[in-house]
């Protein structure tokens, strides 16, 4: 892969919106902001630890399977995007390595979970699958009402736009 490629690869610096972190709890927030991400219809994103950073800090990228932007939701606000990005390819020998590179395969109707700190385990059903380019900043925003999730990764097989899986929050166990 190319050091162009490669540098195409990483997610918005941060997300938008103010300090989301505060604003509108449907539930206490976890203790712990660090949360877990599972997507059955991928091989490698089962229970894997989404830690917060910018979509530039190359250690947390290549470190771990995926990445929540900064200034983006949570799971337990009652309207929320948590906006999290992953490589597709990664590096080899590290989390990255191939995360999201099946990302493609979710489709409507699919089953996503996300779990905090405290336990608690959030199902998100995928309603939207789509491709935009990568200073498309639109998809960080939030719906109002809703509590959405957005996985993002790169396209290939160029690496030159970004796709882009938005699910919406269904259930919540262990509240």
């Amino acid at each position: 892969m190319t050091e162009e490629a490669k540098d195409q690869q990483v997610a918005p610096e941060v997300g938008t919106g103010g300090d989301a972190e505060n604003e509108g709890n449907k539930l206490e927030p976890a203790k712990d902001k660090t949360l877990r991400l599972t997507v059955p219809k991928m091989a490698e994103i089962k229970n894997d630890e989404i830690p917060t950073g910018k979509g530039t800090n190359e250690a947390l990228l290549r470190d771990n399977a995926a990445i929540r932007l900064p200034y983006t939701g949570f799971p337990w606000q009652e309207e929320a995007n948590i906006y999290i990005a992953g490589h597709r390819i990664g590096f080899p020998g590290t989390n990255s390595d191939l995360a999201f590179y099946d990302l493609d395969k979710v489709g409507n109707g699919d089953k996503v979970y996300v779990e905090d700190s405290d336990g608690r385990r959030y199902t998100y059903e995928v309603f939207e699958k789509k491709i935009v380019e990568p200073t498309d900043l639109s998809v960080l925003k939030r719906v109002e009402g809703k509590n959405i999730l957005t996985l993002q990764t790169c396209t290939l097989p160029d690496y030159t736009k970004r796709l882009i899986v938005k699910a919406e929050l269904k259930g919540i166990e262990g509240a």
